[in-house]
C-alpha cells in the first residue's frame, strides 16, 4: 500500500482502490504537562523561530501530544493527514514562525506519536473533540488558521461548520472533502482498500495498521454523514489539491478528487483553488515552498 493511500483512507479510507495510489497522513501535538524547552518568540522575518513547548492534554481519559511554539497574536494549527504525527510539519513549523510571528501549534492525534491509544473506530466527532480541547488547554479559542493535511480535512470541516467563530480562515491541502465522498465513491473505496484491511489485521499493533484498521471501521457510513457537511460562508479557505492526487494510478478517481476540490472551491466567493504543480497527495513534503506561501498568504489576509 502506497504512503499515500495509507494516508487518504487512514483519514477517510481512500486507500488503496484496486487501482492502488492513495495515501494517508497523521499528526501530532503538545500538551499542557511536560515538556521541551521554549526559547523567545520569533518575530516576523527573523531568523530563528522558537523550540515548540510540549503540553499533554488530557480529554476523556486519554492524553494527546500538543506542541506550541509560542508567538504573538494569533496561532496557525498545522493538522497533520491519517497515519502521521507532528513531525510532518517539522521544517515547516519553523519557516511559518519566523515570517508570521504567530504562534504555531501541531498535535499528534490519539494513537500516533506522544499520544495515547485510544480502542475501537476512528470517529472524527472524537478527533475534533481532542483537538478543541488541546487548543483550549494551551488558551487558543480563537484566530486560528487551520491547515489540514488528508485525513485531516475531515476534522477541519466539522470544525468549522460547529465552530466557525474559532477559525479567521484555513488552507486544505490536498484533503478529504465531503463533495467526494458520493454514493458511486464510498463503495468503491471500501472494495478497493479491503485487501490492505485484511493484510492489516496480521498486525494489528502496529501503529499504521491499528490507524488504518479503525478507519476502515464504519468508514461508509461515517463518509456518508461527511458527505452532508457544509463548510460556513464566513470561513475563507485556500483548497490546495495535488497535480497527481492520492489516485495517481487511477483516472476516474483522480478526476473525481479534483472535481470534488474544485466544486468546493466554487461554493463561496471567499475561497481559493490552488493546483500544486509537480506533487503526489505528499504536497507538505513535496512543495513546501508552496504550502508555507499559502499559509503565510492565509494568515496574512486575516490580519
Amino acid at each position: 500500500m502506497s504512503r499515500s493511500t495509507y494516508r487518504v483512507l487512514s483519514s477517510l479510507a481512500l486507500l488503496a482502490l484496486a487501482a492502488g495510489g492513495v495515501t494517508a497522513c497523521s499528526d501530532n501535538a503538545p500538551s499542557p504537562t511536560a515538556s521541551s524547552s521554549a526559547t523567545s518568540s520569533a518575530t516576523p522575518g527573523s531568523a530563528k523561530a522558537a523550540e515548540a513547548k510540549l503540553h499533554m492534554v488530557d480529554n476523556g481519559g486519554h492524553r494527546l501530544a500538543f506542541y506550541v511554539t509560542q508567538g504573538n497574536g494569533s496561532t496557525i494549527v498545522l493538522d497533520s493527514g491519517g497515519g502521521e504525527d507532528s513531525s510532518q510539519w517539522k521544517d515547516i513549523v519553523p519557516r511559518v514562525h519566523a515570517a508570521t510571528g504567530a504562534t504555531v501549534i501541531t498535535y499528534d492525534r490519539a494513537g500516533l506519536g506522544k499520544s495515547d491509544v485510544v480502542p475501537g473506530a476512528w470517529k472524527v466527532e472524537s478527533a475534533v473533540s481532542d483537538l478543541k480541547a488541546g487548543l483550549k488547554r494551551v488558551g487558543v479559542t480563537k484566530d486560528v488558521t487551520l491547515v489540514s493535511h488528508s485525513q485531516a480535512g475531515e476534522i477541519a470541516n466539522y470544525l468549522a461548520q460547529d465552530n466557525p467563530e474559532m477559525l479567521s480562515g484555513a488552507v486544505l491541502v490536498d484533503a478529504n472533502l465531503p463533495q467526494f465522498f458520493t454514493d458511486e465513491e464510498i463503495p468503491r473505496l471500501v472494495a478497493g482498500t479491503q485487501p490492505e484491511v485484511d493484510a492489516a489485521k496480521e498486525d494489528p499493533e502496529k501503529p499504521e495498521n491499528r490507524q488504518l484498521i479503525s478507519t476502515a471501521e464504519g468508514f461508509a457510513a461515517a463518509h456518508q454523514a461527511f458527505h452532508k457537511v457544509v463548510w460556513p460562508a464566513s470561513v475563507p479557505v485556500t483548497v490546495m489539491v495535488s497535480e497527481r492526487t492520492p489516485f495517481a494510478r487511477s483516472p476516474e478517481d483522480a478526476q473525481r478528487w479534483r472535481d470534488a476540490a474544485a466544486a468546493f472551491a466554487q461554493e463561496a466567493p471567499n475561497r481559493t483553488l490552488v493546483t500544486a504543480k509537480g506533487t503526489s497527495h505528499e504536497v507538505p513534503t513535496d512543495r513546501p515552498d508552496l504550502v508555507i506561501k499559502e499559509i503565510e498568504a492565509a494568515f496574512a489576509a486575516q490580519q
